[in-house]
């Protein structure tokens, strides 16, 4: 099974920049997207489709503003939108799908950056507070999970350029990196990424600033955080930048089931 995750920062523009064209080419069975910026009536051309693929989204209220999405070729038995939780649910950032054949859900999240103010960051915490439970929660049922999304943390110094310079900053702050680091190893769930691949400098998002992209200084805040049942069934991970659609790149997961 092949999952592509990647915040897309505005389905439209992301279409206009060869997206479709390239996912069509992956054949992956599920894809999930994160800050899709539009209404369910503003992609209802062909070019938002993709043959095969049954669509979920689940848009912000606001228009033009965060949203995500998952796109599955795989027969899905039942949608959860949203967390029952009002940041989450007015802004967009949570969409499952249970698969039919499988008892596997995958989940598209796109969990809120603290860098515009400090009030977002109190926000931000409250979120990883609200999702700590979820998490929790999905722990005591039969099914496996695969989270994807933009989690605006990075996890360790190997997944950002210059972390001494950043631990100040949202996204790389101590307390949401320890929230991070709780996740992979007290509650035993899995970095898919890191479970195959220990390389330094794979990163998934670059700063509009400077020369960002070009320098490759950036910051691996793009995960598929999967149950602990699923770590051994990554065959492989990687980061896709040969064309850019995003201020991210799709990161892409295969599990054997």
């Amino acid at each position: 099974m092949k999952v592509i995750t990647l915040n897309i920062n505005g389905i439209r523009a992301g279409e206009r920049k060869g997206c479709f064209a390239w996912l069509k080419a992956q054949q992956a069975d599920v894809i999930c997207f994160q800050e899709i910026k539009a209404q369910e009536d503003q992609i209802q051309d062909d070019c938002y489709h993709l043959p095969g693929y049954e669509r979920f989204l689940y848009p912000a209220q606001k228009k033009g503003y965060s949203g995500v999405a998952i796109y599955s070729k795989l027969p899905v038995e039942k949608v959860h939108y949203g967390l029952d939780y009002p940041l989450c649910d007015e802004e967009g950032r949570f969409v499952m799908i249970d698969l039919q054949d499988h008892p596997v859900s995958i989940a598209s999240l796109y969990l809120p950056s603290g860098s515009s103010k400090e009030e977002r960051q109190v926000l931000k915490y409250e979120f990883m507070d609200v999702f700590q439970k979820v998490l929790d929660g999905y722990k005591k049922d039969s099914r496996k999970y695969i989270i994807t999304g933009d989690f605006n943390i990075v996890h360790k110094a190997i997944d950002i350029k210059n972390f001494k310079a950043n631990q100040k900053n949202s996204g790389c702050l101590p307390e949401e990196r320890a929230w991070l680091d709780d996740r992979f190893s007290k509650d035993g769930w899995c970095d898919a990424f890191r479970a195959v691949n220990q390389e330094a400098h794979q990163y998934t998002w670059w700063s509009n600033r400077g020369r960002a992209w070009d320098n490759n200084v950036g910051w691996r805040i793009d995960y598929q955080m999967v149950s602990q049942e699923l770590a051994s069934s990554v065959v492989s991970a990687s980061i896709y930048k040969d064309a850019r659609f995003s201020d991210h790149a799709p990161l892409i997961v295969e599990y054997t089931l």
